[in-house]
């Protein structure tokens, strides 16, 4: 049996390599393919990818950095299409910028037997400015069909030593990567496979010696006559080189309740330590997050905006100049910036306009927006101090530098106030901010240069507060008032999704998948003031909301407010879950007994814990003469689950909402 196993393996392996993944050259077999052998699930899979990065020496430049890369992916179905579309993204610094050449790109199809090649057209690639920083190349593969195969390569040359991270892993299975990263030695690298990922491919480093040949010119002769000479040396140096060959790389799978699936992915980040020439000393480039602050605390785009303020004081001592307390002036600052300025939907931790011209046109970035605010906030004798962050889509900074971060918000740190603000959100508010901003920490800088971490995640629980009252009707139908108030994060996702439509629309959302029940008389309060909590009351009523089983009836006491399946479903899982959040929803609910009925049975109370008090449940119910009250309440009171306790957690979940669906049973009297 095992010479058997080992026979396949090897079979499997000269398969592998028996492919021919020079471009151009694609298979009947490849094209034929209608489902990944090893994961039926999966819409596509590149079958092979080859990328690597490597410098060449320039003359009257130095080295560029040379990023090659070769894909192949096969699209099975519809779902798959996405995968046919590719962004590349270049840096454009100050002086200089990257480049994409040598780009060539065909879609594949099998036709009457015969393989077809449409080649990608010029019409077909677009290019964008995403900001001053970034610009986009896109392009979309011509002649998409379920069963095609896409092939594309190009090359970016970058004048920057620094290297971007290399992704090991996709949301689709890599049946072959090849990666090879060759540095001179002149360059010293950090390397690192990114430790959350579930899969870490394998990597081997050895040298390689080069030779470039370098010329030079010069003029000799006399005064009548000059003539140009050229001569020519070689550099001889050696290439460190980390290489990896891989196959059968499974899918990064998606899991519901994922802060950033990019920060699970297996890939490899490269940091520049130091640089050392022949016969310079040796230039040491290791960062520290203090010197990373320092470094953009003292930049144009970012210290010397706050020191700015001619452009606002006549305006904000207006605002200001009735008003006693801190908190006050915090409050009225930071809603002016938020209705004077809009946020153009650019990130970024500098200003792009710059704060002056941002103010005056009512429109800028985050830098523009947030650093402004601080700088307002300081004018008016309150303690306000940016806070450099990474957002979720950003993931979570390995190593100390500049990119790590690409957002700031401000943190007043006054005695009677300590709160988070982001003024680009119009329902953000103190200490609830926008939910993309709450990812791990933030490097607060302060005034006098020094700079610490401070934690983003929220502590207090975001709260849903609902009351429910139900009178039982003789046609089996019920009828009552439902009262809520929703806190914080609660209420900022209430005014983020319904806060901009219509009261119908509303209504519709509560109603929805609920043919029996029908809303009247809704009125929401605290919209507009952020301070306060959403109230929200409504009528309703609900026809066969009980049933009738000979002389008893039978009905669960939160009717239609109960959830309906546990949003948990995996039986595994492999990434934690983030709930953004801490967060509570409390039912208080009272019943009227219907005229010749009583009490048969009750649930029983109930009260559950995980993870000592991480989670928790409480469920109570009592009768006082012809009313029963349910009080019903779910505490989540960390956002955090790691993946080792899901099974616990999905298990304490499912009880939970078991138990709100238990039925109450009333007999006839």
């Amino acid at each position: 049996m095992r010479i058997i196993i080992a026979v396949f393996l090897l079979f499997m392996s000269f398969n592998v390599q028996a492919q021919n993944f020079k471009f151009g050259k694609v298979s009947k077999e490849e094209l034929a393919e209608s489902v990944h052998p090893k994961d039926a699930s999966a819409n596509a899979a590149v079958l092979f990818k080859r990328e690597s990065v490597r410098f060449v020496y320039r003359q009257g430049e130095g080295f560029i950095q040379n990023r090659t890369i070769h894909e192949r992916i096969k699209i099975y179905n519809k779902d798959g299409f996405d995968w046919a579309t590719k962004r590349v993204k270049t840096y454009t610094g100050s002086s200089s910028k990257e480049q994409i050449n040598n780009l060539k790109a065909y879609t594949y199809n099998l036709v009457n037997g015969k393989v077809t090649d449409d080649k990608l057209k010029k019409d077909g690639i677009f290019e964008e400015e995403a900001n001053k920083y970034w610009d986009i190349t896109s392009f979309t593969m011509p002649n998409i069909k379920a069963g095609c195969i896409v092939e594309f390569s190009y090359m970016i040359s970058s004048p920057f030593l620094a290297i971007d991270d290399l992704e090991l892993q996709y949301t689709i299975p890599i049946n072959v990567l090849e990666t090879k990263i060759s540095t001179p030695e002149y360059f010293i690298y950090n390397k690192l496979l990114n430790p959350k990922a579930s899969y870490l491919p394998k990597f081997e480093s050895s040298k390689d010696n080069r030779v470039t040949v370098i010329r030079s010119k010069s003029r000799s002769g006399t005064f009548s006559v000059n003539k140009t000479e050229f001569s020519q040396s070689n550099l001889d140096f050696v290439d460190n080189v980390y290489k990896s060959n891989e196959v059968d790389i499974p899918a990064l799978k998606d899991e519901p309740f994922i802060d950033n699936l990019s920060n699970y992915q297996a890939k490899l980040e490269l940091e520049l330590t130091a640089v050392k020439y022949p016969d310079e000393p040796y230039k040491n480039l290791a960062n520290t997050w203090d010197n990373v602050t320092k470094t953009i605390y003292e930049s144009d785009g970012f210290g010397t905006q706050l020191k700015k303020s001619g452009y606002y004081e006549d305006d904000i001592n207006a605002l200001i100049s009735d008003l006693d307390s801190d908190a006050q002036k915090a409050f009225m600052i930071y809603n002016y910036v938020k209705r004077k300025v809009k946020w153009n939907g650019y990130n970024g931790y500098s200003t792009e306009a710059g704060v002056r011209k941002a103010y005056k046109e009512g429109v800028g970035n985050v830098g523009d927006i947030n650093l402004m605010l601080v700088s307002m906030l300081r004018y008016a004798g309150i303690n306000a101090n940016p806070v450099l962050i990474s957002t979720k889509s950003n993931g979570i900074p390995l190593f100390p530098t500049r990119k790590g971060f690409n957002y700031v918000i401000c943190f007043i740190e006054n005695q009677d106030i300590m709160s988070l603000l982001d003024a680009t959100d119009k329902n953000a508010t103190f200490n609830t901010l926008p939910v993309k901003d709450l990812n791990w920490q933030g490097r607060v800088i302060r005034e006098n240069g020094s700079s610490s971490w401070i934690d983003l995640a929220p502590r207090s629980l975001s709260k849903d507060i609902i009351g429910l009252n139900i009178k039982i009707n003789p046609d089996l139908s019920a009828e009552g008032k439902v009262r809520s108030q929703k806190f914080d994060y609660v209420a900022k996702r209430y005014r983020d999704k319904y806060g901009d439509v219509s009261p119908e629309t509303y209504i519709k959302a509560i109603e929805k998948d609920k043919a029996d029940l029908l809303i009247s008389n809704l009125k929401v309060e605290g919209e507009d003031n952020l301070l306060e909590p959403i109230k929200i009351t409504y009528e309703y009523t609900m026809d066969n909301a009980i049933e009738q089983i000979g002389d008893n009836l039978y009905f669960s006491p939160l009717l239609f407010l109960s959830s309906q399946e546990n949003p948990f479903k995996q039986d595994e899982r492999t990434l934690p879950i983030d709930l953004m959040y801490p967060m509570s929803d409390k039912y208080m609910i009272y019943i009227m007994l219907p005229e010749g009925y009583d009490v048969d049975t009750l649930p029983e109370n109930k009260a559950l814990d995980f993870s000592n008090k991480t989670g928790e449940f409480k469920y109570m119910i009592n009768q006082n003469g012809r009313f029963l009250q349910v009080n019903v309440e779910l505490n989540i009171n960390s956002s955090f689950i790691l993946s080792e306790n899901y099974a616990f957690f999905k298990e304490f979940f499912a009880q939970a909402l078991e138990k709100q669906t238990e039925k109450i049973v009333l007999k006839k009297i």
